[in-house]
């Protein structure tokens, strides 16, 4: 990792066929430590030439003998050495990520090990990913296989670099793709960091390229005619055109949107667990989180819970990441403006700030892009903060009285992402699963940042596709069939 003991602002170059390179024409930009407004480092900006020499790298390394001749266990083991030299340098990469995004360093230390796990379980299935025969009768031999997809662009959000990044990557790896990912400029450090592991590794050059730029750059990736496949995080405006550009050139694409995620809490309800879980799923990285529980649902009778919810928001301590307080800054000033405008515009439309609701007094964070906790009452389900994605620490409680009005409520969304219910009756929960559009439910359970196992993905505005799990694979892999003919049955 590049040392910052000399005092001088560190250059990260693009990662590009193997070296360490700058842009094509020499734009830089500064990421700031949202901490407290100050410059972090200097990042080289990637621009469409430097796309367009990165997917011919993906593209020269998808068929050269090195990668495409590759055993598919070898493949895994390269993927086990990947996770093994990411934990070998976590201490290094959890400061690194807290500081270019602010997350608490807890957090990051658990993003650390996350991204370790998704390359070792996709490790595990590289050389699982066979086909099957078909009977067809005598004289014929039918059977299929999965082939990798090709060259896929990877464009990932600032929330989650350490684990977008490996989310993406890994799979594709597996399958035997190469990438071309450009992380954003708001928080572009660690993934150049797995990108370089990679290499040192002996992961073959061109295979990950890693393009730090803005939405120029997404744009010429999306809508480059040489890639094979996309995978995008972000917002919904910024997800369709993605898609479209991707369609434009007949290229599938991964999709995942965002969301305005329900928590059902029945009066039954344990009260004291969910409070706890709730509340690291709503204020947890600061409330930046696509499948964050932000809209809690609860049934009359059941104040006991907000009266926990409200103590336990305002008795989270903020401050810089590096300190691991329960909650740090936004990652940018845009952010912390953005959210602040949302509570503004909640007070216009009648809403009781219970706690929370702006930046925090003390002097010591005044630097920095920080929200308190806020938790919302006096809202109905159309007002917008509670119908549009926040992305910052604030929730609104609604109230409802049956299960029949909380179905009702949870799926008036145009988003369709994850959804929490917290009660003791099965029967209850089991309803509440088989009802609701959303691409996860979760029951007395919450599964932010986690679930590398678990299929992730959206219903509605919230995207389509999906990543995480073994289905991830299958936006990396294409089936081919080969049907044979012999003898007397052809």
């Amino acid at each position: 990792m590049t040392s910052e003991a000399s005092g001088e602002l560190p250059l990260r170059e693009l990662l590009l066929d193997g070296k360490q390179v700058p842009a094509a024409d020499g734009r830089t930009f500064t990421v700031l430590d949202p901490s407290n407004g100050t410059a972090l480092a200097q990042v080289a900006l990637a621009g469409a030439a430097d796309v367009d020499q990165a997917v011919a790298a993906a593209r020269a390394a998808f068929t050269a003998p090195e990668w495409a001749r590759m055993r598919a266990a070898d493949r895994g083991r390269l993927l086990n050495r990947i996770a093994q030299a990411i934990r070998a340098e976590a201490e290094q990469l959890a400061h690194l990520e807290s500081r270019d995004v602010g997350k608490p360093l807890g957090q990051a230390k658990a993003d650390v090990e996350a991204a370790a796990r998704y390359f070792e379980f996709y490790a595990g299935v590289a050389d699982k990913l066979g086909g099957s025969t078909i009977p067809l009768g005598p004289g014929l031999l039918d059977y299929t296989v999965r082939e990798p997809i090709g060259v896929s662009g990877q464009i990932i959000p600032f929330n989650y670099p350490l684990q977008n990044t490996a989310r993406g990557s890994a799979p594709a790896l597996a399958a035997g793709c190469t990438v071309v990912l450009k992380p954003s400029p708001e928080a572009p450090l660690t993934p150049l960091e797995i990108g370089r592991i990679a290499l040192e590794c002996g992961l073959p050059p061109g295979v990950l390229n890693v393009l730090p730029g803005d939405g120029e750059t997404g744009a010429a990736l999306a809508g480059h005619p040489d890639i094979d496949q996309v995978t995008f995080t972000g917002s919904v405006p910024t997800g369709i055109k993605v898609a479209q550009a991707a369609a434009a050139n007949v290229v599938p694409s991964v999709v995942e949107l965002g969301g305005k995620s329900p928590v059902i809490v029945f009066a039954d309800a344990d009260f004291d667990l969910a409070v706890g879980a709730v509340a690291g799923s709503a204020f947890g990285n600061a409330g930046q989180t696509c499948s964050a529980g932000t809209r809690i649902l609860l049934q009359r009778g059941a104040e006991e819970f907000l009266d926990k919810l409200i103590a336990h928001a305002a008795s989270l301590k903020l401050g810089p990441g590096l300190t691991d307080p329960d909650i740090g800054p936004l990652v940018a000033a845009r952010q912390r403006d953005r959210v602040q405008g949302y509570v503004d515009l909640a007070r216009q439309e009648g809403a009781d700030v219970r706690t929370g609701g702006g930046a925090p007094t003390d002097p010591a964070l005044a630097d920095g892009y920080y929200i308190e906790p806020t938790v919302l009452t006096g809202l109905t389900n159309q007002s917008r903060c509670a119908r549009e994605e926040i992305f910052g620490p604030v929730v609104t409680v609604i109230a409802f009285d049956d299960p029949e009005e909380a179905l009702a409520i949870a799926n008036d969304t145009p988003y369709g992402l994850s959804s929490y219910v917290w009660t003791r009756d099965l029967d209850k929960a089991l309803r509440m699963a088989e009802g609701i559009r959303a691409g996860q439910v979760y029951v007395n359970a919450t599964g932010v940042g986690t679930g590398i196992e678990l299929p992730f993905g959206g219903y509605k505005h919230s995207g389509w596709g999906r990543e995480k799990g073994l289905e991830a694979l299958a936006s990396y892999t294409q089936t081919k069939n080969v049907c044979i003919g012999f003898g007397n049955g052809s």
